[in-house]
């Protein structure tokens, strides 16, 4: 994209002043085009929460709106990206199967580097105006964002441990370590390249980096043999003491969250500084279970709504996306009661009560290429 279009898109993002309304023809039109659209919605469907949540959107677009929400549940959003490179290679310039994809990180960056993104939408958007730019907005995982996905909620890699159990932390790799090696059989990771698996190894890599700055550049064979060789000496000292000592690792998020329920971890990673609070109340977890999150800081990133180039239904996506960053659908997206997972909006435009965007001090995701080479050198080591 051309440095004067960025420039104008980040203007539009940044001055509310001359930020598009609910009352322009623009967005008018748009209105009137997405009437009857049918939208599909390719998104991770691992969680309840998530799933009961776009229910409710679903419903709600139905009857304000006329656009009928499909979400389709995904385990991960590769084969998605897959079916578009196809579709391209194929020359399906209109009429596609996916009208919307939630992404981030190195999922958007293959798909902008290979032109599978529709044209600049944010900007069009009249609920961007109150989007908090002082968040990881404009950028996700240093690639610039350019207008292509709209910022959805924040996240934050904690620790949901029992306190009763486990009643001083461990906030540091350090300290992680040491507690394990003390309570062998307690605490485990998902396998990568699963999402919070491969968040974990990226935490762990920010704490043992003593100088961040390389890894938010594109990572080169000898930089990330120098600066990963620690990751791969703690890793190593680790897994003896992990459940299963290390043998077998957990398939996702969920059958952590399960295995601490049932007492046989005392602490699970997750991405949603909320989570641990909603699995209180629902009964998920036991009441004593606290999100804790490194001393350092927590692995922060934004997640994203992205439309397709060859969008079936790109006004009625864009219509799903503004109801989704409105102040309404963000307050409940971020209540614990129901998802939890933070809003991405100014907090003064959010109804009193919302809980705040962070809760713990962040650390930005590396280059996504940092990402691509610890999941392949994890398997290289640890696999399969």
């Amino acid at each position: 994209m051309h440095r004067r279009l960025s420039a104008l898109l980040l203007t539009l993002l940044t001055l509310p002043a001359l930020a598009v309304t609910e009352a322009d023809p623009s967005w008018q039109q748009t209105l009137r085009a997405a009437r009857g659209q049918q939208v599909y919605l390719h998104a991770w469907g691992g969680s309840q929460e998530v799933n009961r949540y776009l229910g409710w959107a679903a419903t709600e677009l139905k009857r304000r709106f006329e656009v009928t929400l499909v979400p389709v549940k995904v385990a991960d959003i590769a084969p998605s990206i897959a079916a578009l490179q196809t579709q391209r290679r194929a020359g399906k310039e209109q009429g596609g199967s996916i009208d919307l994809l939630w992404v981030n990180g190195e999922n958007f960056k293959s798909m902008k580097a290979q032109h599978l993104l529709g044209a600049p939408f944010s900007a069009e958007l009249p609920n961007m105006a109150l989007v908090d730019t002082a968040l990881p907005v404009h950028e996700d995982f240093t690639v610039p964002v350019e207008g292509l996905e709209a910022p959805w909620g924040i996240g934050q890699l904690n620790l949901m441990v029992d306190r009763d159990r486990v009643p001083h932390p461990p906030r540091d790799a350090a300290a992680l370590l040491e507690w394990a090696k003390a309570h062998p059989g307690r605490f485990t990771y998902p396998k990568p390249p699963q999402f919070h698996g491969s968040s974990f190894l990226k935490q762990i890599l920010l704490e043992l980096t003593p100088t961040s700055a390389p890894l938010y550049q594109p990572a080169d064979a000898a930089t990330f043999a120098r600066l990963s060789a620690p990751l791969w000496a703690w890793l190593d000292a680790l897994h003896p003491a992990l459940w299963r000592a290390g043998k077998l690792f957990p398939t996702g998020a969920a059958e952590t969250r399960q295995l601490l329920d049932d007492g046989e971890l005392d602490m699970a990673i997750s991405f949603n500084p909320q989570e641990a609070a909603f699995a209180v109340h629902s009964g998920a977890l036991p009441p004593s279970v606290q999100a804790v999150a490194m001393e350092k800081g927590a692995l922060t990133n934004a997640h994203f709504l992205a439309i397709p180039f060859n969008a079936r239904a790109r006004e009625g996506a864009m219509v799903v996306v503004n109801f989704l960053l409105s102040p309404e659908a963000q307050a409940r997206k971020a209540d614990p009661e129901i998802w939890g997972d933070p809003s991405v909006l100014r907090q003064n435009a959010l109804p009193a009560g919302t809980p705040p965007s962070l809760r713990f001090p962040a650390q930005s995701e590396p280059h996504p290429s940092w990402q691509t080479r610890l999941e392949a050198e994890w398997l290289r080591r640890y696999g399969p």
